[in-house]
């Protein structure tokens, strides 16, 4: 690239600073939000990575190419789709508002098109990662896509975060030649200067990990410097400062500038750089490779060139690049004064009439900005997946089974579909035949890039790894579950294929990936999670193996549907109709994606259940009737009153439960029933779906003023206004709210403490779970009225 080219990158990188800090500027001292509560941004954060993104928008990046922007970048970010022409000018003073830009990237919320969402360090970075590994799926399965890179632009703080290197180690995410990861190296945090430079520790981690490593340390002025005599001891010099001593430098001029660098300096450096003006010194010593945009071009292009391997690059860069905060040890939420506001805007020849305008469209640099929006321009993205999934697979329970070997059964049978069983994909972390993906991988294989030869024979377990496998493999990490799910989930967008992703874990170990499901969520990902076994039904596993508060996890995140059944042809019904909805969404672009049209978390169980009372209740309503309830949250179990029918005039009782608690919830209503008191079971499959329709119902008449309706699900399930017991194998208030939902006084049941080792009875016994508590739960409610 010759000089004139980088002239005119210069000047548009010049006008992205501008935009990011005045952008910023404007959300902190034009709009007022009359709350008192500062609106914050991060000029010096968004400013160390002007070059890089400018670097990359405007000359490196293809069309089909995805990027990460670490999150306190994201007015650079907008800064750039703004000259590009892909946002409107109304969004540039409206950061952080109701509408506006958000605090940080958003693939559902922001206005622009964001590829990855960021915000919760470490996942932005490692998503990328996982899209890619996604690709190498996907180009397997499906033909080859258009190549695309995926590109991650990280703060070098972020690598505190244990799951980039868990992400970095994982055998699944090797050999990816199309990642490039560019680290924002500027040796801060957000608290303080960092003391030490860790790039040797970071890069041998990535070397180790079998990554290419590229450092792009100085620009040219010090590497022309460098090449004088004696320019060896001044790199030798500037290489042994201290990273404190060398940051204040950023805040000096002339003679200070001057005393400061040489303060400790070997003999002979003072003369090398006598001949050097003091107003020359500062620019000179402080000239680092991650604003030199011929050096970072070179250094993407050196990545471009190896194509077996991840790559890294860390560019060495000043936080708060171009301000008068550049380097200040606490600049991280600093904000410029209205005057140095005033004083940048001058420099860019631009007035209060003109600040927000985009490039003279006829200048050299406005004619940079229309070719690279054309270049850059990219086609919708088709999000339905074009297939019909089942209603059900049917599965065949004659005798007492769990939801987990269910699961297992209703994955296989699907796989054999010609239409859907090709578009499954599931994952684990190394827990995959301990969660019942055991059939399912005998009959697709396990996913590998290149065929690799088994050594030995396993007659229940058929381990074939190919690029035909349909299993992805994980180590022994839960956020890596929940970033490749989320990934799998995305595939429709980032790699132009829809998929049906699946994946298991330990129950009690999702809350270990719960950052990494939320991120997934949050970006509207799509796909389905089994968390199995559960609870302390798991019993002699002990307390560290006993999920007690997933169910409320289920519950409480948006974007997720939490379900929990307890038969085989309920769970069959629930789970094709997740892959229905996951199939069937229609939307080419990515907007706030309703919870129906998210994620999917089955909380299953490996206790073997009488099939009989569902048979039952299948019989008495009828399979259309009973398969809408189910689907809609809950239904009658067990109706008292036709049961009992000398019960018509007793007092009567709710009992609601979810999933392997039922035998224990119907033997109580067999005791209750011998006590004259009539007790329906309500079998609630999914506490997420009833408690939306119930808040939906309040919300309106909340905000008409007007008296809330009964949702149809509660109506159907709970039709007796009567005291309700709530029986759970999870944290006792997950299903509380029943009580308000159906207006009556209400008893929970659950569990409240840790667990421990035992039989399931005794822990039942323990945490008040078997038919007399229940009983006893059941006669206290009635005096509650």
């Amino acid at each position: 690239m010759d000089e004139h080219d980088l002239d005119v990158l210069d000047e548009i990188q010049r006008r992205v600073l501008w935009l990011a800090t005045r952008i910023v500027d404007a959300a902190n001292h034009d709009r007022g939000a009359g709350d008192g509560v500062k609106v914050g941004g991060h000029q010096a954060s968004s400013a160390s990575l002007v070059t890089a993104m400018t670097a990359l928008w405007f000359v490196h990046l293809d069309a089909e190419d995805r990027v990460a922007v670490k999150p306190h970048a994201s007015p650079v970010f907008h800064g750039i789709q703004y000259l590009l022409g892909n946002l409107d000018r109304s969004y540039l003073p409206r950061l952080r508002a109701r509408g506006g830009l958000q605090s940080y990237p958003s693939r559902t919320k922001d206005p622009d098109e964001v590829d990855f969402s960021t915000g919760s360090v470490g996942l932005g970075a490692a998503a990328p990662l996982f899209a890619a590994v996604t690709r190498r799926y996907v180009d397997a399965h499906f033909g080859a896509r258009p190549h695309s890179r995926f590109v991650a632009l990280i703060g070098d703080a972020e690598l505190d975060e244990g799951n980039i290197w868990e992400a970095v180690a994982d055998p699944a995410t090797t050999g990816l030649g199309n990642v490039m990861w560019v680290v924002d190296f500027n040796r801060q945090s957000l608290d303080r200067v960092v003391p030490g430079v860790r790039i040797d520790q970071w890069r041998g981690q990535f070397e180790a990990a079998g990554w290419h490593v590229v450092e792009v340390k100085y620009g040219r002025r010090l590497a022309e410097a460098y090449d004088r005599p004696g320019g060896a001891a001044l790199r030798d010099w500037i290489d042994a400062m201290p990273n404190e001593q060398y940051q204040s430098l950023f805040g000096l001029t002339g003679p200070a500038l001057r005393k400061q660098f040489l303060d400790g300096a070997p003999e002979g450096i003072a003369a090398l750089i006598a001949d050097v003006a003091d107003a020359d010194l500062g620019p000179l010593v402080t000239d680092l490779g991650g604003h030199d945009l011929a050096a970072l071009l070179d250094a993407y292009a050196q990545c471009d060139a190896v194509t077996d391997r991840p790559s890294v690059v860390f560019a060495y860069t000043v936080k708060g690049w171009g301000l008068p905060i550049a380097g200040n040890p606490r600049n991280h939420s600093a904000l410029l004064t209205g005057e140095q506001v005033d004083a940048l805007r001058a420099a860019q020849g631009l007035t209060r009439d003109t600040e927000w305008d985009r490039l003279d469209p006829a200048s050299p640099a406005g004619i940079r900005a229309g070719q690279r929006r054309e270049a850059l321009s990219r086609a919708p993205r088709e999000r339905a997946l074009g297939v019909a999934v089942p209603q059900a697979t049917n599965v065949r329970a004659n005798k007492p089974i769990s939801t987990q070997e269910v699961f297992g059964r209703v994955l296989v049978d699907l796989a054999r579909d010609p239409q859907v069983g090709r578009y499954l994909v599931t994952t684990a972390p190394d827990v995959a035949t301990s969660t019942n993906l055991a059939g399912f991988i005998n009959k697709t294989g396990v996913f590998a890039p290149t065929a690799q030869r088994s050594w030995s024979e396993d007659r229940m377990l058929r381990w074939t790894e190919s690029p035909e496998g349909q299993h992805i493999e994980l180590g022994i990490s839960e956020m890596n579950l929940f970033l490749l799910l989320g990934q799998l989930g995305l595939a429709w967008d980032l790699s132009g294929q829809p998929l049906l992703p699946v994946g298991t874990v330990y129950d009690p170990f999702v809350l270990r990936g719960l950052d990494a499901f939320l991120y997934g969520t949050y970006s509207g990902a799509r796909f389905v999670v089994a968390g199995t076994p559960s609870g302390v039904t798991l019993a002699p596993e002990g307390g560290a193996h006993q999920s007690t508060i997933t169910a409320s996890v289920g519950l409480e995140l948006p974007g997720v549907t939490f379900v929990e059944p307890a038969y085989a042809a309920s769970l069959d019904w629930l789970l094709c109709d997740a892959f229905g909805h996951i199939a069937g969404a229609d939307r080419a672009t990515p907007t706030a994606v309703p919870a129906e049209d998210g994620a999917y978390y089955f909380r299953l169980s490996t206790r073997p259940v009488d099939q009989a009372p569902f048979e039952a209740a299948r019989v008495r309503l009828g399979d259309a009737v009973l398969r809408r309830q189910v689907l809609a949250g809950a239904y009658r179990l067990v109706d008292a009153h036709q049961a009992y029918p000398h019960l018509a005039e007793a007092p009567t009782v709710q009992l609601a439960a979810s999933g392997a608690v039922l035998p224990e919830v119907l033997a109580a209503a067999a005791e209750l029933a011998d006590e004259g008191v009539a007790a329906h079971v309500v079998d609630v499959t999914s506490l997420d779906r009833l408690y939306r329709a119930w808040q939906r119902t309040l919300r309106q008449g909340v905000r008409t003023a007007t008296v809330p309706s009964v949702p149809g699900a509660l109506r159907s399930a709970f039709a007796d206004r009567v005291p309700v017991v709530t029986v759970h194998d999870a944290a006792s208030h997950a299903m509380a709210w029943l009580g308000s939902a159906v207006a009556a006084p209400a008893v929970p049941l659950g569990v409240d403490e840790f667990g421990q080792s035992g039989s399931v009875h005794d822990l039942y016994d323990l945490h008040d779970l078997l038919p007399g508590s229940i009983v006893n739960a059941a006669l206290a409610a009635l005096s509650l009225r």
